[in-house]
């Protein structure tokens, strides 16, 4: 009697496979080790060290003639920052800065980057090299740039203004705020216009198809159907200008040199700098700073609040 064995298919090896475990968690931690080193080294250190910095003070015994001894003063550099009117003042200057650069800079923004998709695509790079080269120039050749067609007597712009019966003084101190703002439009116009005209080629082209269909014109299209459509890059555009403004320096500071409408301690960080390089009160400096830096992150959260809530309707 003989026995037949049946067979199925190809005899399975009876051993599997397995994954090589932490393979890539190492890889991983291998990559990330040097930037998070980087961002430890430049930026949590510094603030550690401001923070620091902040809560000492330097005191002078007697009649001055004993030395300076350092004493830890806890929040007294904040107290003493804050009771400043001067200090005050200058936020005073930088929230009316803010109110007139947002709006205009986005406005102009998005208003390039619709033109920027609509055109023909052989001119869609041409516009953006143009658009994007005032971004390339430094902020301080910028600031001087401007600062030499704006002074009287020098500037090829006030001169043919004024060849035309138009008396204009773009550094007196009604005037000087929105020059600024203009030349912060003129900057960063083209870094955002790139942001808004990358999010606009993702816009589904048969809606765009459907809403001409529906008898929308081009501008129809592109305030109801295209401006919706990319309001979480606004969003982001918003989070950046708005924090980029908090950080305004280089435009007084070289506008300071041409016109005394515009003192050392205009802004903020003109305060702080002007506490730590001309008063050499490094400790009142990072206490400035530090209060600079908790107000970007309080407006930073209130405008991701705001947008996120705005995107999610």
């Amino acid at each position: 009697m003989t026995m037949s064995v049946r067979t199925s298919g190809p005899r399975r090896s009876a051993t599997k496979r397995r994954p090589i475990q932490g393979t890539g968690g190492r890889t991983a931690t291998i990559f990330l080790v040097p930037f998070f080193t980087v961002f430890l080294v430049a930026m949590i250190a510094p603030v550690i060290y401001a923070v620091g910095l902040s809560l000492f003070a330097e005191q002078r015994s007697g009649l001055g003639f004993g030395g300076a001894e350092t004493v830890f003063v806890g929040l007294g550099n904040y107290a003493d920052v804050l009771a400043n009117d001067t200090f005050i003042a200058g936020f005073g200057r930088l929230a009316l800065y803010c109110v007139l650069y947002v709006p205009t800079l986005l406005g102009v923004a998005l208003g390039f980057a619709l033109l920027l998709d609509a055109v023909v695509a052989k001119a869609k790079r041409a516009f953006q090299l143009l658009l994007f080269l005032p971004h390339a120039v430094p902020g301080v050749i910028a600031a001087l740039i401007w600062a030499y067609l704006y002074t009287p007597g020098v500037s090829p712009i006030v001169s043919a203004l004024a060849t035309g019966g138009i008396q204009i003084d773009f550094l007196s101190v009604h005037m000087v705020l929105p020059s600024m703002v203009n030349i912060a439009v003129w900057e960063w116009a083209g870094y955002n216009v790139i942001i808004l005209f990358t999010a606009l080629q993702s816009v589904p082209r048969e809606v765009l198809e459907a809403a001409r269909v529906d008898g929308a014109g081009e501008i129809r299209t592109a305030f109801s159907i295209k401006t919706p459509l990319i309001a979480p890059a606004l969003g982001v555009a918003l989070l950046f200008t708005v924090i980029g403004s908090l950080q305004l320096f280089t435009e007084p500071k070289i506008l300071s040199t041409a016109t005394t409408a515009v003192t050392s301690t205009w802004v903020p960080n003109m305060w702080a700098y002007d506490a730590a390089f001309n008063r050499n009160n490094l400790p009142q400096a990072a206490a400035a700073s530090i209060i600079l830096a908790l107000l970007a992150g309080l407006l930073s959260w209130v405008v991701t609040r705001f947008t996120s809530k705005g995107t999610s309707r």
